[in-house]
């Protein structure tokens, strides 16, 4: 399926397969537009991707409420544990952090989580961003949060990026729910080989980074 096609599913609430860098993590993630989230939608991603179902911001929308990465505000703390943030990712990341919506309860279930998501995608509206996130979220919580790159592709390729930068040419809210795609045979992520079958199978649009690169004229 074209780039057109993976459009068309960003803004009708459909998921779509994207294939980062094959020299980064080299994953296939299930991607989907934040503001369309539903019960059905996470319970699908726990289902049939099965790694972490995390919440992707657009890095502006990040700095209007006052988001860093969790490795930043740990190096500033004087806790011992805090010394664990020594080492980043070995694929170059920092770590997020997590949030719930205040109006959750265990903050875990499907409903819990399309919740928290979908309040997030509305504050991305409102008028007050930073005063409501810290009236209406606590964290920790159960949906991890993933800050965009400035610049997006042109500074780092990585499905947080991809998933945004897919976001704004779909002409949707910036904000995306992204999960890695497991397989429970090799316990390890999903080969390219199989997502590509799953995505016929399902009628799925699956966008290589390339693809991305291409049209965002970096690479």
């Amino acid at each position: 399926m074209s780039l057109d096609n993976a459009l068309e599913h960003f803004r009708h609430s459909k998921f779509v397969l994207i294939h980062d860098d094959d020299n980064r993590e080299n994953e296939i993630d299930m991607v989907t537009a934040a503001e369309f989230i539903t019960p059905e939608h996470i319970a699908r991603l726990r289902q049939r991707a099965g790694g972490m179902i995390c919440i992707a911001i657009d890095n502006t929308f990040g700095k209007m409420i006052g988001i860093d990465y969790m490795h930043n505000i740990l190096q500033n703390c004087n806790m011992d544990i805090c010394k664990m943030t020594s080492n980043i990712e070995p694929y170059g990341d920092k770590s997020s952090f997590s949030i719930n919506h205040r109006a959750t309860y265990t903050g875990i279930t499907d409903m819990d989580r399309a919740t928290t998501i979908k309040e997030m995608s509305k504050l991305y509206k409102s008028d007050h961003k930073k005063k409501n996130f810290l009236s209406s979220f606590k964290t920790p919580g159960h949906v991890p949060m993933l800050l965009a790159s400035e610049g997006l592709l042109a500074n780092r390729r990585e499905h947080t990026e991809m998933s945004i930068f897919l976001a704004k040419l779909a002409n949707v809210t910036p904000i995306t729910v992204i999960c890695e795609m497991l397989d429970a045979k090799s316990y390890t992520a999903l080969s390219a080989k199989k997502a590509k079958n799953y995505a016929k199978q399902n009628s799925i649009p699956i966008i290589h980074c390339k693809e991305l690169l291409k049209c965002a004229n970096v690479y």
